[in-house]
């Protein structure tokens, strides 16, 4: 197995939120280099908030991220930039813009962030393109594009730049089960081409078991596991367990039952209307 160079990314005591109130708290996690780690949890866990902070589009709360050496917080405007140009992301919709046809959606990081020429740029683009199955649809606008199209143009142009780090947002979100399979399998095939590190946030627990090396868990405002697949196959905590089994939690109070609705509150104000046209045209409280 040949060794990568990819950067990993470590987050030390690490709290993030909004406004000053923290949704996950003193986070203490590393995500190995050339390597795909899954973060899961429930909804509101933090797993996007936690993808926002990474990127920057945040600052946190308290804490440090480090993109392999570089700590975040400390780097100039410019180095960030340059970091940023080496990243790529994957957004749940794929994040086209409408007005540009598919090739000009992937030109255009090449466009502005380098100097190649417009025939370098092209052959780039469509190379990309055709390794997403999407070699006929260059002409194509992003409304003429389906679900998974979409996500496979996105994850075209989030290649376009070779990065050295890969973050995808929910990838399977609103796919059928065979494009999700079929998406799974693509990232699979991009870890093996590219030499990177990729993080993936989601809630697909089958996504997670067919393509994880390494595993983040949120809940409860804070990181609950993070380690292999195989380990946490393993464990007992009641938490995980419900988690992975998809098992509801046992309530102690009893659920809340419905009364029946009586056929008096079940009749209309203008009598009732099945079987009795002819009365309710001519009530007057009832005129269209």
């Amino acid at each position: 197995m040949k060794s990568s160079t990819a950067p990993n990314i470590r987050l030390e005591n690490l709290t993030i939120g909004y406004g000053g109130n923290p949704v996950v708290k003193d986070l203490n996690i590393e995500f190995p280099g050339g390597k795909l780690s899954m973060v899961i949890g429930g909804s509101g866990s933090g797993k996007s908030t936690l993808l926002k902070h990474i990127l920057q589009l945040q600052p946190p709360i308290s804490g440090e991220i480090f993109i392999g050496e570089h700590n975040m917080g400390k780097l100039s405007r410019r180095e960030r930039h340059c970091i940023r140009q080496r990243t790529g992301v994957l957004f749940q919709d794929g994040a086209m813009l409408g007005s540009l046809k598919l090739i000009d959606n992937i030109a255009l990081p090449l466009r502005e962030h380098t100097k190649l020429s417009e025939e370098q740029i092209m052959r780039i683009v469509q190379d990309r393109l055709a390794m997403m199955g999407l070699g006929h649809a260059l002409e194509l606008y992003p409304n003429e594009l389906s679900g998974g199209m979409r996500k496979r143009a996105g994850l075209a142009r989030a290649l376009v730049m070779d990065p050295q780090v890969l973050f995808c947002d929910e990838p399977t979100s609103g796919l059928d089960p065979v494009m999700s399979a079929e998406l799974d399998q693509l990232l699979l095939e991009m870890m093996c081409h590219f030499d990177m590190t990729m993080v993936v946030v989601t809630h697909d627990l089958a996504s997670m078991r067919g393509l994880a090396d390494h595993v983040v868990i949120l809940g409860e405002s804070k990181c609950l596991y993070q380690g292999t697949i195989e380990e946490l196959e393993k464990t007992e905590d009641p938490y995980l367990r419900r988690f992975l089994d998809r098992a509801a939690e046992e309530r102690d109070a009893p659920r809340l039952t419905m009364a029946p609705i009586s056929q008096e509150m079940m009749k209309l104000n203008c009598n009732s209307i099945m079987g009795e046209k002819d009365t309710v045209r001519k009530d007057p409280q009832c005129s269209s």
